[in-house]
């Protein structure tokens, strides 16, 4: 539970402030994707920088009970987009400029990061029982 609680401590501020920023700033975000996706060392790094913190929650943290779940699913679903951006990079550059290119699904995005987000950083910061 340590582990879990300390990993939200880190990732609930920083996906409610980028939520925060897409819903503040969407065009300047779907600006920055659009440049992203035609970067392919962009492309590389960043599914290194996924790929990396990803591993590292999985091998610290593997819950599947209660809400540190969500920081499981969290840590595997960053290894996995890390994979395929390794491993898929031509791919992952098509599907993200279609995909991030529409503005309704910025606000998707945004939403869902603010969410989880805001749950993670409650959770973690709360004072334990």
């Amino acid at each position: 539970m340590q582990a879990a609680r300390f990993i939200a401590k880190l990732i609930g501020p920083l996906y409610l402030a980028i939520g925060v920023g897409i819903l503040l700033n969407g065009s300047f975000y779907s600006a920055l994707v659009a440049e992203a996706v035609k970067s392919h060392t962009l492309i590389y790094f960043s599914g290194l920088l996924a790929l990396v913190p990803g591993l590292a929650i999985i091998n610290l943290h593997t819950g599947w009970r209660g809400w540190p779940v969500v920081v499981t699913i969290i840590g595997w679903l960053l290894v996995i987009g890390g994979v395929i951006r390794l491993v898929l990079p031509a791919t992952t550059a098509t599907i993200a400029g279609d995909l991030y290119s529409n503005a309704a699904t910025l606000l998707i995005v945004a939403v869902i990061l603010i969410v989880v987000g805001a749950f993670l950083t409650v959770v973690g910061y709360r004072a334990s029982k």
